[in-house]
């Protein structure tokens, strides 16, 4: 399994491989022709940066049938998604904030992420699975309370677009299998989340190939594959949240109402 990561040191970004308690320092690009620099750094001695930088970031609604037996909703014929602004993305670690004009509820959702690798329009499923680089952990932060605020117009990509709510990482692992994980949601201390990702009404390959077939996927492109059960708010003044998925690593932020 390779581990990629993107970091920040002496002024500079910069990213490489994750090898135990060391990055690998790599030069560039990390999907096409990546070479290493004989260059290492320690981990501990970096800020890590969300781990690429997508053009798009495509979020799911209603993909886990036990959400949706809980929802009492219909299972979907075709993936329902968003497009979430690319300027919500926060690195690992980040201190996420409640905006100014909003007062409403603020609610987390952890989430597989599937980070594209080359350029994918009009795949098969059969050939979705060599345009996945990898995998990653993701929080699609929403502020709930927007949703559905006008009657008229479900505000979705407002809800989930804006600045922050979309923290990543730390890292993607290009050798995952998520029919054998979970998702984890610790909100400070407490587990709130702890679902399989092989509940996905559309798993990963099926996914790209679909949403492929609307748009082309850039590498680097986030792909949030939807939620399921367990979702809250984030109630208190300053929150610790921890999305774990074994495999991936954790992602830690705060969210500061």
């Amino acid at each position: 399994m390779t581990t990629w990561l993107r970091f920040a040191a002496d002024g500079k970004t910069g990213f490489g491989t994750l090898e135990g308690d060391t990055i690998a320092v790599h030069e560039g690009c990390m999907f096409n022709g990546a070479a290493p620099t004989g260059a290492y750094l320690p981990l501990a001695g970096v800020t890590l940066e969300a781990p690429c930088a997508p053009t798009k970031i495509v979020a799911l609604w209603n993909n886990f049938h036990e959400l949706a037996a809980k929802l009492k909703v219909t299972e979907p014929a075709e993936p329902l998604y968003l497009l979430k602004a690319t300027t919500s993305v926060a690195a690992p670690g980040a201190v996420v904030r409640r905006p100014a004009g909003y007062e409403g509820k603020t609610v987390y959702e952890g989430e597989l992420g599937i980070v594209i690798g080359k350029p994918t329009t009009n795949v098969s499923e059969e050939e979705a699975a060599a345009h996945i680089f990898g995998y990653t952990v993701v929080n699609d932060i929403t502020a709930a309370d927007i949703l559905n605020r006008d009657p008229t117009f479900p505000q979705w990509a407002r809800a989930k677009g804006i600045d922050g709510y979309g923290p990543f990482g730390p890292w993607i692992s290009t050798d995952f299998d998520p029919a054998a994980a979970r998702v984890r949601t610790i909100l400070n201390g407490q587990e709130r989340q702890n679902y399989p990702l092989a509940d996905m009404i559309f798993p990963p390959a099926r996914l790209v190939s679909l949403l492929s077939k609307d748009m082309t996927l850039n590498p680097g492109d986030l792909i949030a594959c939807g939620t399921s059960v367990g979702v809250g708010t984030m109630k208190e003044p300053e929150n610790d949240v921890v999305i774990e998925i074994d495999g991936l690593g954790s992602l830690r932020n705060r969210f500061i109402q």
